[in-house]
């Protein structure tokens, strides 16, 4: 069971919908708290992956993932710094993409386990596997797509030391935080 279906009682396809639009509203306002790096902003969206993720569990936390996504593709200003329709192409798309992914493994993990050490370590997992189509799409798929800019075929040392490294400890920090916010609100509702 997880965080959302203990907190709400019986699932129902209204509790289901309202979870996967407020969720994805909670990545929107997330993803606006930004410290602007090129071309990777530092967000809080991230965190509020993991968190879905972890509360939701993987197919609840993946859905509502794709719905941010869908939210972006039509225009609206989800993603950080405002951005919409422009960043399911642009240098950030491959990060994008992986959010789905960073969603399912976490809720995966919390499927399986209310501890927060198991959580974490699904939270850390989750996170690597998010750079894999993160660092990829820059590197090659773009170019495979026919995305034609300067940032399309960068290499992986510059992809490193720009995309990757600065972020590792940052993204260190909101995989525990999740796991931490999500265990203490189960050990929270299991007191009431």
């Amino acid at each position: 069971m997880t965080f959302m279906q203990a907190a709400t009682g019986a699932d129902t396809l209204l509790k289901k919908t309202l979870m996967v639009v407020l969720g994805s509203m909670f990545i929107a306002i997330a993803a606006q708290f930004s410290v602007p790096f090129i071309p990777v902003p530092l967000t809080l969206q991230t965190l509020a992956i993991l968190i879905v993720g972890l509360s939701f569990g993987s197919r609840m936390g993946a859905l509502t993932v794709v719905a941010y996504l869908l939210e972006g593709a039509a225009g609206l200003p989800v993603f950080a710094g405002g951005a919409s329709t422009w960043a399911l192409v642009g240098p950030t798309a491959g990060f994008l993409f992986g959010f789905i992914a960073l969603a399912y493994i976490a809720g995966l993990f919390a499927e399986r386990s209310k501890s927060v050490v198991v959580m974490a370590a699904g939270a850390l997992l989750a996170t690597v596997a998010l750079y894999i189509p993160g660092v990829a799409w820059p590197m090659s798929v773009a170019g495979l797509f026919g995305v034609e800019a300067g940032w399309v075929g960068t290499s992986a040392a510059s992809l490193w030391a720009g995309w990757v490294s600065p972020f590792l400890i940052g993204d260190a920090v909101k995989a525990v935080v999740a796991a931490l916010v999500v265990a203490g609100g189960m050990k929270a509702l299991r007191k009431t």
